[in-house]
């Protein structure tokens, strides 16, 4: 809305270090975007951002500042949200972080959702533990999507549920036709494991704390679809949780199999928004929706 542009015209410059970055996403000139800049600035009656060689940044004014421009915007949007409610005209825009795991399970959901509401819009993003729930913080996102998360003081957890680890293993491997595998077994073969930071491999390595054994992937990666193929081309270990595991996402070829709960804890998908934040109308049916199908599956 138009007296919410100058605030925009922040959180862009903001969100970008830059000012010219911010103008060509804005698609105006950079000049006019700094003639707005220090308008605000003196209004103020003292600066927000910090020039620096290449680019801004806030300073502690400045982040005062943004914390109030985005609660106005996010209050905005859930305003407008509630006024289309009322006219029967669902409209709206979700934003979801969430870890990489999750990603195959969104897109059912979504398209659930859509095929209700088609004027509803969503954006997702892949965030790690830290990020998905710092993009809450600065509103970013409207509600993540985390397991194992760090759960910070801000997260407002809607709904948590259970997922138990499973080794992703080709169909010929020695041992694909068991009905659960100790970890020791997996590991006397080579793995691949998530890189630092995922969830899967935090609760592989809490596993083994007491244990003189330790984890030595042969391979490593950030690409969880690429640990699914790596599975099937060498015939090595890897492990997920099962929302990770959609049947159609599975490449030819691979069947999981879930490692007994005494070698390795059950972790938590958390389902969270920001503490105290009344969610738009779209996030928060949307978020409904979800939670009332991962009881379903998983509980």
């Amino acid at each position: 809305m138009r007296h919410l542009t100058t605030l925009l015209y922040i959180d862009a410059v903001a969100r970008a270090g830059s000012i010219r970055k911010a103008a060509d996403s804005l698609s105006i000139t950079s000049t006019a975007l700094n003639r707005r800049l220090l308008a605000i600035e003196e209004d103020l009656g003292v600066p927000i951002f910090e020039r620096l060689p290449r680019g801004v940044r806030l300073n502690a004014a400045g982040e005062l500042l943004i914390q109030h421009i985005r609660h106005q915007i996010s209050d905005m949007a859930r305003v407008r949200s509630q006024i289309a409610d009322l006219s029967g005209e669902r409209r709206g825009h979700v934003s979801i972080a969430c870890s990489q795991a999750v990603l195959v399970y969104l897109p059912g959901q979504i398209a659930r959702y859509r095929a209700e509401h088609p004027g509803v819009t969503f954006g997702v993003f892949r965030r790690d533990r830290a990020a998905a729930e710092q993009a809450l913080v600065d509103h970013t996102a409207d509600l993540a999507l985390v397991f194992e998360p760090i759960r910070l003081a801000e997260f407002q957890t809607i709904l948590t549920v259970r997922q138990q680890v499973h080794a992703m293993l080709s169909r010929d491997h020695p041992l694909a036709r068991r009905e659960s595998l100790r970890l020791r077994e997996c590991l006397e073969y080579p793995i691949a494991l998530p890189t630092q930071g995922y969830g899967v491999r935090h609760l592989l390595e809490i596993a083994l704390v007491d244990s003189p054994i330790r984890l030595t992937p042969a391979i490593e990666s950030d690409s969880f679809e690429f640990l699914r193929y790596q599975v099937i081309t060498e015939g090595i270990v890897s492990f997920q949780i099962p929302i990770g595991l959609a049947q159609d996402s599975l490449p030819p070829g691979m069947v999981t199999v879930p490692i007994d709960e005494r070698d390795v804890p059950t972790g938590l998908i958390y389902v969270g928004q920001l503490r105290g934040r009344t969610l738009p109308v779209a996030a928060a049916r949307f978020a409904d929706q979800l939670t009332k199908d991962l009881v379903e599956q998983y509980e």
